[in-house]
């Protein structure tokens, strides 16, 4: 790590990432040296400039945030990364720290609980919220059957999240840029997998694990 801890962030709306750079910038030995609106700017970014941290939203435009995740752990495995979702803990922070991440707040924090994580980053450590020790004290201490979602890749779990919310193939086609064949074919596997029959049983499923608002 350098004197200044120099950060990336990448988050597609420009309010957001001015907001974060105000707080950063009001903390001592941290600065934002780089912004990417996506995925692909930055892991050019990341490939040609030095950075000791990068704060990064899942739902970026195009590839996965975990898509980006597994990238930045092959291009810079020592570069921690502080995931910042609109998503609620209980969707999609287990699978992040279970990916690589360094730790993963909502984007309802408070400047000081994202300072306090920044920081904890910083030294080289995880930060966990107490919900999220909770999350894995259940997933690794317990006998508890693993739920069917679980079972499911990152990619799958996004199709089916948005299946649940009602999106049609044609929508999820466009918003992760793939086939409306390639839709069909997650939603199969999805399935199959969760031993379902419909997209009402997937929809049923995932409001009742707090899966979808």
């Amino acid at each position: 790590m350098t004197s200044t801890t120099r950060i990336i962030i990448a988050d597609d709306h420009t309010i957001f990432r001015e907001g974060l750079k105000q707080i950063i910038a009001r903390t001592a030995a941290m600065a934002v040296a780089g912004e990417a609106s996506d995925g692909t700017e930055l892991i050019d970014k990341i490939r040609r400039e030095e950075f000791d941290l990068v704060i990064l939203d899942i739902s970026l435009p195009g590839r996965s945030g975990f898509d980006i995740l597994a990238d930045i752990s092959v291009i810079r495995p020592k570069l921690p990364v502080l995931i910042l979702s609109m998503h609620p803990e209980e969707q999609y922070a287990l699978r992040a720290m279970k990916s690589g991440a360094a730790g993963y707040l909502t984007k309802g924090c408070s400047s000081q609980e994202l300072i306090e994580a920044l920081q904890k980053i910083a030294l080289g450590k995880k930060y966990v919220s107490p919900s999220i020790a909770e999350m894995l004290v259940d997933h690794f201490g317990s006998n508890r059957e693993e739920p069917l979602h679980e079972r499911l890749s990152i990619r799958e779990f996004e199709v089916m999240r948005m299946i649940a919310k009602g999106a049609t193939p044609k929508t999820i086609a466009e918003d992760l840029m793939i086939g409306t064949k390639t839709v069909n074919t997650y939603r199969a596997r999805i399935l199959q997998k969760m031993g379902m029959k419909s997209n009402a049983d997937l929809t049923r499923y995932a409001v009742e694990h707090k899966l979808v608002p």
